[in-house]
């Protein structure tokens, strides 16, 4: 090939920037003519993104918009755009490419080297899976684990496209639930009538003006609000400092003193991990006993208070929940708890919870149980009171504009119904057609044959990483990964099809989440890095070969998609003049800085019921009993975990896996910020001074932790600020498997469990999770994880004949197109929650009627379009 000057200039300057780094330019800023100033933005935050010779050359901040730009912005998508992981060109695993119609070997997988394919050659033997997969099993058999959607913040994510066009060739078995807040998304509709971890919170001003006391229970705003599901602006970061300055008083909850507790100077109560349910009984039992609790609250806004009071005084068990009781299963004193609770009651109190408590094995109790304290000192809805899960969550604070945001393509319905919850997809995998439960549903697993993962790293989501990868070479034919990275779901996949970043192609988005204040373009910076397609050109191509791409495209370019999504929108610039100035703003209206989370029901609950079976706060729940289940009582209880510190062995600990500071769960892990969350390349551990000298451990040295699921190797960082017998290993490390099966880099769910937290939700038990530790003197290699596998180029093209593609599209039946309601193509288009659409039978109506209340002002949507979701979702409804 002959190189053009340009092509050499672009070439060489694209190599001095990878070998040297790229440039950090101050907010205003004037560059000489031959630099572009093109406007994009990221779950990090909008910026300008600075061009050379048609090479990213720097990041210049958007102060105006986004006060306190994070490093994952301003060093994270420079270090990462030229990485050298990134896949540039479609691959195959050799014993798949050698007998992709026969035995392929999948013990291999993450094992042997990839050969490069042209696209044609890619796409032929992708559509020659799937169809012979749906010839063969059905469409049931083609499994989706492309649930996030938090691969970019743009509309045109790649699990929606994924879902669209499988849906129109007779749809895919897919992911139910999150690994979020997978527990509490499904028991507090039965409590409160809303999902409320995602719902937005009672404004900053009302905070501001009213709170005392802000009770913070493993929740760190000042961590998991650093990103967003679209884009960031850390809005709500300057009215925590206003709170701190304004003299609110803070305490915090947790096993360790977060940032937010430095900046806020929490006042610290560590707790032995998965015991605050303990925690929140006794200081329950406690104003009962004390007489400190409203009893006019209770019974004007409750019911079920005789059935959790009998439970409190031990009525059944013999046990009163005392705060002697609750001191010797959570470590916290029994002065401090009654302290805590008269406190809380005596102040008007905020409560913070995170969503990392239910991440635990019955993790449906610990919100559950802060609700039935929070009613028993009658706070839920009065200005500055009450307890809020979404606090940490897309600067949950903010007011609320209410306005339409644009939305991206429909997934439409997906004519299969089966589906599996994110945390059983090994079981799944195990144990095809068997039963499960979920919400009182018993449900049957598909037989998943086919993966097809786009835009979600799966082998760094899912817990127990062993058990994963046995179920996927044991029971999968087929992996196909579409991602732009060599991450390990890539690495252990069967065909990889590179998708381009954001920042090669165009894309909307808008924020923040619950403000919905701005929309920002988000502008092609470069051209796509090797031969790597935008999501949106894969799935068309294959809607081409599968003859629906008139339906999949509806005859539009990708561009004009973007336009009709913004003139859907409530702005008010013309299209060109927001894609010019690369960002619009909306008014928000001045009551939203008055708003109050449930202050209708509490002024008014007749006129304004909660969207439970009584329209009340459910502190004993009729309805959770009837579904009879061992591990989810039908009120908050304290359950001990199977692993725990009051079970563990002398030379265990309770590992914690928490967000990381650098990190968007394994995103920015290839990047140079990655530094931060590492020692000597691997994750670090976060170590009690006195667990590392028991075991002669020092700063920096290297640590094989280890259960019975997997082991992983990492680096000690020795803290005095966490309590002892607990370590914390941030999750989204890359996997790299030594020979030994250890993980080279520190992936945390080498050691996590898949238990699922009860037969209620089916919610991820990561934090219940015990280990050992000791010191590593036996390391294999530096971590690998973080560069591509081998590449071998084929001396002869592949005979696409020989796949039998023709036929193999021949013997799958025609799919017939379905026909929408109004309300089914609104809900399916707009009304999406964290990650997707959900599915309406995941939920009663009346849930929906709760959950919509806060789902409608994130659409956007006006009383007639609200109308017609409810009336689709009232017939398709769980019953």
């Amino acid at each position: 090939m002959t190189l053009t000057r340009r092509d050499f200039i672009k070439s060489a300057l694209a190599s001095t920037v990878a070998a040297q780094g790229l440039t950090l330019f101050p907010a205003g800023k004037v560059f000489a003519a031959d630099t572009q100033t093109i406007p994009h933005a990221s779950h990090y935050g909008p910026f300008n993104a600075i061009v050379k010779e048609g090479v990213l050359i720097g990041v210049q901040p958007l102060t105006d918009i986004d006060p306190f730009p994070t490093k994952m912005l301003l060093e994270g998508i420079l270090s990462r755009t030229y990485s050298d992981t990134r896949v540039k060109y479609p691959m195959v695993r050799k014993s798949y490419l050698e007998n992709p119609l026969g035995d392929h070997k999948p013990h291999l997988r993450g094992k042997e080297p990839f050969v490069r394919v042209d696209w044609n050659t890619a796409m032929a033997m992708v559509s020659t899976a799937i169809a012979n997969t749906i010839a063969k099993h059905g469409n049931q058999a083609i499994f989706s684990s492309s649930y996030g959607g938090w691969s970019h913040a743009g509309l045109m994510r790649p699990q929606t496209l994924q879902g669209r066009f499988f849906n129109l060739v007779g749809g895919q078995s897919a992911c139910s639930g999150d690994y979020s807040a997978g527990a509490s998304e499904v028991i507090l509709p039965h409590i409160i009538g809303d999902m409320e971890v995602y719902s937005p919170q009672t404004a900053w001003q009302v905070i501001e003006d009213n709170t005392e006391l802000m009770l913070l229970v493993g929740c760190d705003p000042y961590k998991t609000n650093r990103i967003e599901f679209r884009v960031a602006d850390h809005a709500m970061h300057k009215h925590w400092q206003a709170f701190a300055k304004k003299g609110i008083k803070f305490v915090s909850i947790n096993p360790q003193q977060t940032q937010t507790d430095k900046a806020m100077a929490s006042e610290m109560i560590n707790i032995r991990p998965n015991t605050d349910v303990a925690l929140f009984t006794a200081m329950s039992y406690h104003i009962y006993k004390s007489d400190l609790y409203d009893k006019a609250y209770l019974d004007k806004y409750t019911v079920g208070f005789k059935q959790y009071l009998d439970y409190l005084k031990g009525t059944a068990d013999n046990t009163a929940k005392t705060p002697e009781w609750a001191e010797a299963i959570t470590g916290v004193s029994a002065k401090q708890i009654r302290e805590l609770a008269e406190e809380v009651v005596k102040k008007r109190t905020q409560i913070c919870a995170g969503w990392s408590l239910q991440r635990a094995q019955h993790g449906e109790m610990i919100h559950w149980a802060i609700i039935n304290f929070a009613a028993m000192a009658g706070k839920i809805g009065k200005p500055g009171e009450g307890a809020g899960f979404s606090w940490h969550y897309g600067n949950g604070g903010m007011p609320q504009s209410g306005k339409k945001m644009p939305a991206g393509l429909s997934q439409g319905r997906n004519p299969i119904t089966a589906r599996c919850p994110v945390v059983l997809i090994s079981e799944m995998l195990n144990n095809p057609g068997s039963n499960y439960t979920r919400n009182g549903q018993t449900l049957t697993f598909p037989d998943a044959k086919l993966i097809y993962n786009a835009g979600n790293n799966l082998l760094s989501h899912q817990q127990n990483t062993n058990e994963l990868i046995q179920a996927l070479n044991n029971n999968v034919e087929t992996i196909i990964n579409q991602d732009p990275w060599w991450c390990a779901s890539s690495v252990y996949a069967d065909i990889v099809l590179p998708s381009t970043t954001t920042l090669e192609r165009n894309d909307i988005s808008s924020g923040g989440t619950y403000s919905n204040n701005k929309i920002y373009a988000m502008k092609q910076v470069l051209e796509p890095v090797g031969e790597s397609w935008n999501d949106y050109e894969i799935f068309s191509a294959l809607a081409k070969i599968f003859n629906v791409q008139q339906q999949f495209t509806q005859g539009k370019t990708f561009m004009q998609h973007l336009k009709d999504a913004y003139a859907a929108s409530d702005a008010s610039d013309s299209f060109d003049s927001f894609w010019d100035k690369g960002v619009t703003h909306l008014s928000t209206p001045k009551a939203a800085t008055d708003w109050v989370r449930h202050r209708d029901f509490y002024l008014d609950p007749i006129k304004h019921p909660l969207h439970t079976p009584s329209g009340k706060i459910e502190l004993y729940s009729e309805q959770i009993k009837s579904y009879q289940l061992p591990d989810c009582p039908p009120m908050p209880e304290w359950i001990p975990p199977a692993e725990w510190l009051g079970n563990a062995k002398p030379e265990q600990v309770h590992v914690l896996s928490p967000h990381p500071w650098m990190r968007l769960h394994s995103q920015m892990a290839n990047a140079d910020v990655n530094s931060y969350e590492s020692v000597d390349g691997r994750q670090f551990a976060l170590i009690n001074k006195d667990d590392a000298a028991q075991r002669g451990i020092k700063g920096g040295d290297l640590i094989e932790v280890y259960n019975d699921r997997g082991a992983l190797l990492a680096g000690a960082k020795i803290a005095d600020n966490v309590m002892p017998g607990v370590i914390y290993i941030h999750e989204g490390a890359w996997l790299q498997l030594d020979n030994k099966g250890r993980c080279n880099s520190g992936s945390i769910n080498m050691l996590t469990s898949a238990r699922p937290s009860s037969g209620l939700s089916q919610g991820t038990s990561a934090n219940t999770c015990l280990a050992s530790f000791k010191k590593c003197l036996d390391p294999e290699s530096p971590n690998k994880a973080y560069q591509p596998p081998k590449i071998e180029i084929p001396k002869t093209p592949f005979d696409i004949s020989s796949l039998g593609l023709a036929a193999a599209l021949k013997s799958i039946k025609s799919v017939k197109q379905q026909t929408q309601s109004k309300g089914e193509k609104i809900f399916y288009h707009a009304c999406t929650m964290c990650h997707s659409a959900p599915n309406p039978a995941d939920h009663s109506y009346k849930q929906w009627q709760g959950i919509t209340r806060s789902m409608f002002p994130r659409a956007g949507l006006n009383p007639d379009e609200q109308a017609e979701v409810l009336k689709f979702l009232k017939q398709h409804a769980k019953q």
